[in-house]
């Protein structure tokens, strides 16, 4: 099997960085955006990416267009019955809708799902996934603030019981929760979940049994996204994203920092994890050069210039924070080597993303099938102009019965590619606060075209490797049979 050098990857890419590119195109693919929840996922098992945002479902036909499909409301999109196409999961308010419709290809036909009685809450973020391994995706809603006084609200945690609807596994009232994000970082085939807390509070790393009994190990694995003097930040999002290639998922955590009397409270921070050398904890790397501003809000992982790196969409909260500075999203490029450690830079200016408006609106997907990620932020869809001649493959996951569902949610895939770099993403239902990127997996390549086998680690931990394959392609592959391939179309 031929194997390619990272290392050969990340020296040609750094040798020809290219000024990232960004165009506007709402208006001509028949979309009209608001500036709220933006959550791609296939809802008609057609193999594109739609999305759900301003209470509708873009379906996306074939990259070229989208038409809009009325939904009973904005929420993620998530595979609850496994059907094979996403249902609609609203966490504000907590509501559950099954799509009906027969998949490939129609229009989404939403009902309600029963519900047992829960507790008052108000929510701006949730993720969706399999956390006690029946098959079934569950559903961890964070609980935010509200009354007057404001007041703590519930955290809730929705373990499916099929058609018949859910039950409240967890209701805990302890912290004030905006985004909510979920992984299996320690590699031990069960979803953990991460929780962003504000007020100065400390994040909850939820770490699973293994039957979807939680316990809050933040603490214990460094996690916290604080600074010393302090309990916790203002955090908002957090992403989980294998930043530095070797093959383990590290965070990103979001902090809105004012200043205050004890000093300047903690920063957004990169959490860089361990591995099973260091017992899955992490390594608090602060900001690699995510430089501050005040209001900061949600972030967003993706290789949105396929050198092989992940990098990162930040958005922010205000356009004029403290003292009057103006605040606005960032995207950073990562410039991570071995030798100068992890590096991201500001390319934000001439990108066509410079001087956006305050959003909580970030996801990544590449919607159009051309081998570059394209971005949904401030109410738009931003269309990446990416160097057609970087290298680049795509992983579509179809699972069964058994764990994380027929959207595999959970499912983790590494390329195979030399003995020190192992890139890793994973299919995953929230990211930030609210969003959600594409189920369908992209690996940047850099400027390397040789093939690369696609190593699948099912939720359950069974291992299925297939390849070798060229890049510039979508992989489909199905749980135990050979892949389908989809051919680029700018080959």
């Amino acid at each position: 099997m031929q194997r390619f050098s990272a290392g050969l990857v990340l020296s040609l890419a750094s040798s020809a960085l290219a000024q990232p590119v960004f165009v506007d195109r709402t208006a001509d693919l028949g979309l009209t955006l608001d500036n709220g929840v933006a959550a791609w996922g296939d809802v008609n098992d057609d193999g594109w990416p739609d999305l759900c945002n301003a209470g509708a479902i873009w379906i996306n036909r074939e990259g070229k267009s989208f038409e809009r499909a009325p939904a009973p409301t904005t929420g993620l999109l998530a595979d609850i019955d496994a059907d094979g196409d996403a249902d609609l999961v609203c966490f504000a308010p907590v509501a559950i809708f099954r799509n009906t419709a027969a998949p490939p290809g129609d229009a989404p036909n939403f009902e309600p799902v029963a519900l047992p009685e829960l507790p008052a809450t108000s929510s701006v973020g949730a993720a969706a996934a399999d956390f006690n391994a029946d098959g079934l995706l569950d559903v961890y809603i964070g609980g935010f603030e509200g009354g007057n006084p404001q007041a703590t609200l519930p955290d809730l945690l929705l373990l499916s019981n099929g058609l018949g609807g859910f039950t409240l596994a967890m209701d805990i009232v302890e912290f004030r929760a905006r985004g909510v994000t979920a992984c299996d970082f320690d590699e031990d085939h069960d979803i953990d979940i991460y929780v962003s807390n504000y007020r100065l509070q400390p994040n909850v790393l939820w770490v699973n049994d293994g039957q979807g009994g939680m316990s809050n190990c933040a603490a214990d694995f460094n996690v916290l996204a604080t600074s010393e003097g302090f309990l916790g930040g203002h955090s908002i999002g957090a992403c989980f994203a294998d930043f530095d290639r070797d093959g383990h998922f590290d965070l990103f955590a979001g902090n809105f920092a004012h200043v205050d009397s004890r000093g300047d409270q903690p920063k957004s921070r990169f959490l860089r994890n361990l591995g099973p050398e260091h017992a899955w904890k992490f390594d608090d790397l602060h900001e690699c050069g995510v430089w501050y501003q005040e209001s900061y809000a949600s972030p967003a992982a993706g290789d949105f210039d396929n050198d092989g790196l992940v990098d990162l969409l930040f958005t922010t909260v205000y356009a004029d924070a403290s003292f009057g500075r103006k605040n606005y999203p960032v995207l950073y490029r990562n410039q991570s080597t071995k030798e100068g450690g992890w590096k991201f830079v500001d390319v934000t200016e001439g990108s066509g993303l410079e001087r956006l408006p305050p959003t909580y609106q970030a996801a990544w997907a590449d919607f159009d099938r051309d081998g570059d990620l394209d971005l949904v932020t401030a109410g738009r869809l931003f269309v990446n102009q990416a160097p057609a001649d970087r290298r680049w493959i795509e992983v579509r996951l179809v699972g069964d019965a058994g764990p994380g569902g027929r959207q595999a949610v959970g499912a983790q895939v590494r390329l195979i590619g030399s003995d020190d770099h192992r890139p890793a993403r994973q299919v995953e239902i929230g990211t930030g606060q609210g969003n959600a990127n594409s189920p369908f997996l992209h690996f940047g390549l850099g400027d390397c075209g040789e093939e690369v086998s696609i190593e699948v680690v099912w939720p359950d931990g069974n291992r299925q490797v297939e390849g070798p394959h060229h890049p510039n392609q979508l992989v489909t592959i199905t749980r135990n049979s050979r892949p389908e391939s989809a051919a680029s179309s700018r080959d």
